[in-house]
């Protein structure tokens, strides 16, 4: 019987077997080895990241919900002031309490009036709880029960999201009877808290991730087997509605010359290149969230939603002015988020041979970390080109789920390796003893090393990845796990 197994695939699983084999020398964590047992990602991983819970943090101006921001996450992230209404340039942050990962939102810091701002607050509550898994509404205990907070509590019971009840500024004994008196908004145990201090918040955390869900209700990728979902991105009028409007054949959502006109994220199913697609036209993103108030603030953090539900972002690109500083930050926030990216620029019917010089010139210098993401120039006014997000995006998902064999992908670092050693730092030169791939969408790879790999060294694997298997429009990640010989 003749043997037909392809020679370079035997060979990769040879050098998988001898470098698996010679990690056994080396102490490795129960979750190293999990990770090499499992042989990538399992069905769960294929089909869509399980979403982080969500849990946010709501409550009036200048109740302490930065400060307990803060608190929570070990380190001053959200600016505080003893004024109300001060705004801020993040709004969600990672956060971890008892062994539990989750998502943690800071609704505070927008611009208020005094004139009707107990409706503002309601309204602003409103898309902070829209957006979370659960709520934790931070009252002024020195203060009590105001009518923006009874505004506030049925808002909260209409939308059925379990809710922990802060009593905040409970700096001592003689303010715990301040906290018992919130029993009367009728949302539980108030739980008396000094953000400021410290006090109590561990109980109030336990309390709120016990009412938080192992995977997020409200966030996430799409589930396998539904149109692909793609998040238009761009800085306000752009054309992103303009764009949508074309790809439906309808007037589907409003498009005006003033900048921000749309608000909420609009979902519509579109029929492009024989398939059906699930685009979201987003809210522009202003130059940075403490710029923004009131619904435009909102518009962010729906805009953000909305990616973290996407599987790859468009993000539009004005060809007919300088890219900005905002340009740059979408781009990156979409990298950031582990989304594959397709960049469109639009508006290239008004652009002359100088502009296109300079265009290439700005690519070149501004996005010189993207040069992976594919490009199609189009105009969404007169349509010209849109079928060409097809290809890209097709490309780019492609990308998003590709898995390398763990034996190709150790032939291939043994090949890189072998010309290009790390350099020799304080007389020792760390070694790459083995790598896998630990998860896709985005792909993520994992080398195990015997010593720290120097950030340029990093890249500089990142591209060869890049060159050997792809990848075009999606970004990938590569972390290190030093592990050092086990003692005899």
């Amino acid at each position: 019987m003749t043997d037909e197994t392809t020679p370079g695939v035997e060979d990769d699983a040879g050098v998988e077997t001898a470098l698996r084999a010679g990690l056994e020398e080396y102490d490795l964590s129960p979750e190293d080895v999990a990770l090499l047992e499992s042989g990538g990602p399992g069905e769960a991983e294929e089909g869509a990241r399980a979403p982080l819970p969500v849990l946010a943090v709501v409550g009036r101006p200048n109740v302490g919900k930065s400060t307990l921001v803060n608190r929570i996450l070990g380190r001053r992230e959200a600016v505080v002031e003893d004024v109300p209404g001060v705004t801020r340039d993040r709004v969600t942050y990672p956060a971890s309490w008892a062994g539990r990962d989750f998502t943690l939102v800071d609704t505070g810091g927008w611009e208020q009036k005094v004139e009707g701002m107990a409706a503002q607050v309601a309204e602003q509550a409103e898309v902070a709880v829209e957006l979370a898994d659960a709520v934790m509404f931070v009252v002024d205990a020195t203060v009590g029960a105001t009518a923006t907070d009874e505004q506030v509590v049925r808002l909260l019971r209409r939308s059925g999201r379990p809710v922990v009840l802060v009593a905040n500024k409970v700096d001592g004994p003689r303010q715990e009877a301040d906290a018992t008196e919130l029993w009367s908004l009728g949302l539980g145990e108030p739980y008396p808290v000094s953000a400021l201090h410290g006090r109590g918040t561990g109980d109030v955390l336990d309390a709120a991730v016990k009412l938080l869900p192992a995977v997020s209700a409200v966030g996430g990728a799409s589930p396998v087997g539904g149109p692909r979902r793609v998040a238009l991105l761009g800085r306000p009028n752009v054309g992103k509605s303009s764009m949508l409007n074309k790809l439906a054949g309808s007037e589907r959502v409003v498009v005006h010359p003033t900048a921000g006109t749309t608000r909420d994220p609009v979902d519509e199913l579109i029929e492009l290149g024989g398939r059906t697609w699930r685009f979201v036209d987003t809210a522009g993103i202003r130059r940075r969230v403490h710029l923004t108030r009131g619904a435009d603030f909102y518009a962010s953090l729906r805009t953000q939603a909305a990616l973290e539900k996407a599987e790859v972002a468009v993000v539009l690109l004005d060809a007919s002015e300088p890219m900005s500083e905002q340009d740059v930050r979408i781009v990156s926030t979409v990298v950031e988020s582990g989304r594959a990216l397709v960049l469109a620029y639009n508006k290239w019917d008004l652009t002359d041979e100088e502009r296109r010089h300079y265009l290439e010139r700005e690519i070149e210098r501004e996005l010189v970390q993207t040069t992976w993401a594919p490009r199609v120039n189009v105009s969404a006014m007169t349509g010209r080109h849109l079928e060409r997000l097809v290809p890209a995006l097709d490309t780019a998902l492609e990308s998003w789920d590709t898995r390398v064999p763990t034996g190709r992908l150790n032939s291939f670092l043994g090949q890189v390796v072998a010309a290009h050693p790390h350099p020799v730092r304080g007389g020792k030169q760390p070694r790459i003893l083995f790598g896998t791939q630990a998860s896709t969408r985005p792909p993520r790879f994992v080398v195990f090393a015997t010593g720290f790999l120097e950030a340029g060294y990093r890249r500089f694997l990142e591209r060869r990845l890049r060159e050997e298997f792809g990848f075009t429009g999606s970004p990938i990640e590569l972390s290190v796990r030093v592990r050092e010989k086990r003692r005899r």
